[in-house]
């Protein structure tokens, strides 16, 4: 963790790219669901931020008395509401040294893997005084990747060999949370205990590439051929002598067995985009080494025909859109690049997972 700003599971997007997609550079509110202004390894979390805490500067972590150590028992949990659960905290402040898990029932589904994203409902608290910082049951769940060297490593502590279907009490102190600085807008310090109440729903390995079930698009679009690999170009060829469609296409040409993509979700995809009136690529997540592009969908971080063809989607899709100027960038093209205002846009859109994938697959 050292020279990085920890942050715990959120939908914080790790790349500030050229991609012309993108309608805005984009900043992340605190907190979205524990601290989505945390930083992360990535170049958009090179952006200041109150609450990143920065450990160049940040103050040491503060350790108790093996004495003062709080034993798990003195937590309890109240599911009587499943939307919002409530941890009580016998004594305060809940102190430890080190993170501490307490499994209450354990799943039958598979052990989760450093390989995987995570997804999580969770009920955090302040051990110093018991006030509830975050509770995601009544939201949607969290994914965790764990694989993410951003992530507090109290959580890649508890959820690695955890079973899909686990419910658990987690204690996680400074060092293994937000460290020296803690963070001043939640009222964190440097010596306040997280407590986490939290269930495994579920748990992914990121893709490399499309997999699923082959569909036979529709006669007349542009048809799509990538090489087999990790982070390959995709080859766009538009129909000859045929007229942009006026309206969106979301056409699956592979259909993906993974999670479905709902608004709001992070999205890790891999792409190609060419322009109807050329067929020339002017865009590939393939120009910047093959690593794939990660952001928020359907709440107006990237153009409308993104946010639009691509929520519902599942996770494992090849995703061939075909959008017209005024889902596109409209009278906003970006200045100096070879889009005008009246270019359909061809893509496509390899899913790969829903939340971040490991920092390596950010660039700058």
């Amino acid at each position: 963790m050292v020279g990085q700003s920890r942050h715990p599971p959120t939908t914080r997007i790790h790349r500030v790219r050229r991609i012309p997609l993108r309608l805005l550079s984009v900043g992340v509110a605190l907190p979205a669901l524990l601290l989505a202004g945390c930083g992360s390894s990535s170049s958009a979390s090179k952006s200041s931020s109150s609450s990143s805490p920065s450990s160049s500067t940040a103050a040491t972590p503060k350790t108790v008395a093996a004495s003062a150590v709080t034993p798990m028992s003195d937590i309890s949990v109240n599911t009587a509401k499943p939307k919002a659960p409530a941890i009580k905290l016998a004594k305060q402040p809940f102190q430890v040294n080190k993170t501490t898990v307490k499994t209450l029932t354990k799943g039958t589904g598979r052990q989760v893997t450093t390989k995987d994203i995570a997804y999580v409902d969770y009920v955090a608290v302040n051990g110093k005084n018991g006030k509830q910082l975050v509770n995601s049951f009544s939201a949607k769940e969290v994914p965790v990747p764990l694989a993410d060297k951003g992530q507090f490593p109290g959580l890649v502590t508890a959820l690695k060999g955890a079973t899909i279907g686990s419910t658990m009490e987690v204690a996680i102190p400074p060092a293994d949370g937000f460290g020296g600085a803690g963070n001043k807008q939640l009222g964190i310090t440097n010596a306040d205990t997280l407590v986490f109440y939290m269930k495994v729903e579920d748990a992914r390995a990121p893709l490399t590439q499309a997999s699923g079930t082959k569909v036979a698009p529709k006669a007349g679009l542009p048809t799509v051929s990538v090489p087999n690999g990790e982070g390959k170009a995709a080859s766009i060829t538009i129909p000859k002598g045929k007229k942009a469609p006026t309206s969106l296409i979301a056409q699956d040409l592979i259909t993906g067995n993974g999670r479905k993509v709902t608004k709001g979700d992070t999205i890790t995809v891999s792409y190609t985009g060419v322009i109807w009136k050329t067929g020339k690529v002017f865009d590939s997540t393939a120009k910047e080494g093959g690593k794939p592009a990660t952001f928020a969908i359907g709440v107006g971080q990237v153009i409308p025909g993104w946010d639009t063809g691509l929520v519902g989607k599942t996770v494992g899709s090849r995703v061939l859109l075909v959008i017209p100027p005024k889902e596109g960038y409209g009278k906003n093209t970006p200045s100096g690049g070879p889009i005008q205002t009246t270019d359909t846009l061809v893509f496509s859109v390899d899913i790969l997972a829903i939340g971040e994938t490991a920092p390596t697959a950010a660039a700058g």
